[in-house]
């Protein structure tokens, strides 16, 4: 295989091993690539806008890999690049990333955090707060202790944030396409989803955006959790159907929602999710940081040259 020409996003700071014959071009990730380098064999893509892609995939005619580091690869995926480019997703590089921001999301809900921060705000001393806990009938609200929590989207995030669940004293079941043990946890498939919902505490999306997966995560799911439960989603934004979360919040059917990911992002200012009391929203800040990075495309780049099978495939 001759030379190649391998474009890096400045969103991110690689050291690479490169190959010999391999040469790296910083390409700034919010601008259209230079034309001087849209023979490029191969392009690493990081925080990349859609309209940024899309150009990508018109221009750049010599391509014939794309490197996402992001772990679902849906905005390259869409950005229509030829059916020859290989796609390879950063799938692991944000598995205790996600995991750890997806504790810290359900900590949240669980101790009530959100309420406690506006009492702060209003330098209200919120006394009230210790005898709710006290309550017999409210135990759930209040800890993950004996709580039962759903995993809905059952990989490798899941898998670094279930010990993490457990050690706190909850009981996890994942869901995913298929059944089974996974590292001690009892994995089930959708099928179980109507007996398992009304015996939830807390259901956590880790959905990928696939046409299967558009707003799976909608009234039917939240008709079934109890009024207690919380729904955490770190997944995609449009796993979720955003109007029939509102309604089922404002309806008193579950107990609030900590959202990491939105149909739109940015979330937009008139959103109604914004000023539900119940509703903790960060902005898709959950994976903020690949880790391995270099060593994925470094084994990559090295499988590429030889013809061997790359890791993450994206399939179809």
């Amino acid at each position: 295989m001759g030379d190649m020409k391998l474009l890096l996003p400045d969103s991110i700071d690689l050291n690479l091993d490169l190959p010999a014959g391999v040469t790296a071009v910083r390409y700034a990730v919010n601008r259209p690539v230079p034309d001087e380098h849209t023979d490029a064999d191969v392009l690493v893509v990081w925080n990349n806008p859609g309209d940024q892609l899309r150009d990508a995939a018109q221009r750049l005619k010599r391509l014939r890999w794309v490197q996402t580091l992001a772990a679902g690869p849906d905005a390259v995926v869409a950005a229509g690049f030829a059916p020859e480019v290989v796609i390879t997703s950063g799938r692991g590089l944000h598995d205790r990333t996600v995991a750890e921001h997806t504790l810290a999301l359900t900590l949240s809900a669980v101790r009530h955090l959100h309420v406690l921060r506006r009492a702060q705000a209003a330098r209200h001393w919120a006394d009230e707060m210790r005898e709710l806990q006290a309550k017999p009938d409210t135990a759930r609200f209040y800890t993950l202790r004996d709580a039962h929590v759903v995993i809905w989207g059952f990989g490798g995030i899941a898998k670094a944030l279930a010990p993490h669940l457990e050690a706190l004293g909850a009981r996890v079941t994942g869901v995913a396409r298929s059944a089974g043990t996974r590292d001690g946890v009892d994995v089930v498939t959708e099928d179980a989803l109507d007996e398992l919902l009304p015996a939830t505490d807390v259901l956590i999306g880790i959905l990928p955006a696939t046409p299967e997966t558009q707003h799976a995560i909608g009234a039917d799911v939240f008709d079934r959790l109890p009024e207690h439960a919380w729904v955490i989603n770190v997944g995609r934004g449009a796993t979720l159907d955003e109007e029939a979360l509102l309604d089922a919040l404002r309806e008193g059917g579950i107990g609030g929602a900590a959202l990491d990911v939105f149909e739109t992002e940015p979330l937009p200012e008139d959103s109604g999710l914004w000023n539900e009391p119940n509703v903790i929203v960060t902005p898709h800040v959950a994976g903020g940081r690949p880790l391995g990075a270099p060593e994925l495309i470094s084994e990559n780049l090295v499988a590429f040259r030889e013809g061997r099978s790359l890791r993450n495939v994206v399939e179809g």
